[in-house]
């Protein structure tokens, strides 16, 4: 009897600890893994109006330079976070006016994110309730412009940055490398160019956290990255970020950017100051970059930054 009685407590302690570690499986996973939203009719549960009014697109600032009678900062402010492009200093200079003046953010509720890669929906704002209104959403997200929309006054002001897809895709290739699978199996010392040498043997767009090696710019905006490059909704899409966004800053041309934006808000200069955050050496870059991207005329991202720079 005593055999039997230790053979009974030995199972129970096999299934309690087994369910234990099954446990903790399940919620390593779901924090590793949020989820990828590809339908966007859900964001949103609740069916009660937003602050305010919302028009088609948003009305046209107008720059301080345009009136006689001076101007009035704008505090109402929507920044389209986007990745490895500056836009963390842009992010502190925001937080900084914001703390100045009092204002209220919209935070992510818990992480320092709007649940990305997944599109941002209103019930990620930390103490959403509907119908609140925020003066400035700012942190990282996948844009849904009707979201956002829906939590902001109709007059704001909504800005973005972007950079040369050369660029950001050595920056992301390099940051991101560790969270993106694919990338694990290069063995070479130049995995950029290992990778370069032949993508479609590493890039499964279908992989865990694949957005960060194709047209990261167009995924963070709310579009499809794998589009066709001649695709005609490339060139829709791209018609649509200048009606939807006042100023698209540009890294490679950040203080000028930052002018501009000085005189679109009717802010003081101490306002748009810097000190640079996580950004990399000059000498990191690597001289022969444009030599090992051939076929970069042909993504998304490069027809985005040619409509920027007028050349579209």
């Amino acid at each position: 009897m005593p055999l039997q009685k230790k053979r009974w407590e030995s199972m129970a302690k096999g299934l309690v600890l087994g369910a234990l570690f099954t446990s903790f499986l399940l919620l390593l996973y779901s924090y590793a893994v949020p989820p990828l939203q590809a339908s966007l009719a859900t964001t949103s549960p609740e069916t009660a109006a937003p602050c305010s009014p919302a028009p088609v697109e948003p009305q046209a600032a107008t720059p301080a330079n345009g009136s006689a009678g001076g101007c009035q900062p704008r505090r109402d402010i929507v920044f389209m976070k986007t990745h490895k492009t500056a836009s963390s200093t842009l992010l502190n200079i925001l937080f900084r006016f914001g703390q100045k003046h009092g204002l209220k953010f919209a935070f992510p509720n818990g992480r320092n994110d709007f649940d990305y890669p997944a599109f941002f929906a209103r019930s990620l704002v930390q103490d959403y309730q509907p119908g609140a209104c925020f003066n400035i959403i700012c942190n990282h997200m996948r844009f849904h412009y009707d979201e956002v929309r829906g939590l902001v006054p109709p007059n704001a002001t909504f800005i973005t940055v972007l950079r040369d897809p050369a660029r950001l895709f050595e920056s992301s290739f390099h940051y991101f490398g560790p969270v993106v699978p694919l990338t694990w199996k290069l063995s070479g010392r130049d995995k950029l160019a290992e990778f370069l040498q032949d993508p479609g043997r590493y890039y499964d767009p279908n992989g865990y956290n694949a957005h960060y090696l194709r047209n990261l710019l167009f995924f963070d905006l709310g579009y499809d990255s794998g589009l066709d490059p001649g695709s005609p909704r490339v060139e829709e899409h791209i018609l649509e970020v200048e009606r939807r966004f006042h100023l698209v800053l540009l890294q490679e041309y950040f203080d000028e950017s930052l002018v501009l934006l000085k005189d679109l808000l009717c802010w003081e200069l101490e306002d748009v100051l810097y000190f640079k955050l996580n950004a990399r050496r000059d000498s990191a870059f690597r001289e022969n970059l444009q030599d090992l991207l051939p076929s970069l005329p042909q993504t998304d991202d490069y027809y985005l930054l040619r409509w920027l720079r007028g050349e579209a």
